[in-house]
């Protein structure tokens, strides 16, 4: 099922431009460059790394949590619809035609 819905996410998900940031983060990528030996840059860019996987794996969960509250609100409203029918038809069913009292 999270594979499904993963495909989901990846079908329908647009993500936002970030055009200032992207700028900010390359202006200061650049800046590391230019003040860090290799081994340092090195460090920078997995730990720029991994908070890119945790972002897109918490874009990916908060996708499949609102997916699943919506999945639940549907079949709540779809038994709440259903069990209102029923109610109506067994109003009709004993003759009354309206519920109001008159």
């Amino acid at each position: 099922m999270n594979k499904l819905l993963k495909d989901l996410y990846d079908c329908f998900y647009i993500p936002p431009e970030h055009s200032v940031p992207k700028q900010e983060i390359e202006e200061c990528h650049q800046a590391l460059i230019n003040v860090l030996d290799k081994p340092e840059r090195r460090l920078v860019l997995q730990i720029i790394d991994a908070k890119d996987r945790i972002v897109e794996e918490t874009s990916i969960d908060s996708f499949i949590s609102g997916f699943a509250l919506a999945w639940r609100l549907s079949a709540e409203l779809n038994q709440h619809e259903k069990e209102r029918s029923i109610s109506r038809r067994a109003v009709k069913g004993l003759g009354v035609l309206s519920t109001s009292g008159k």
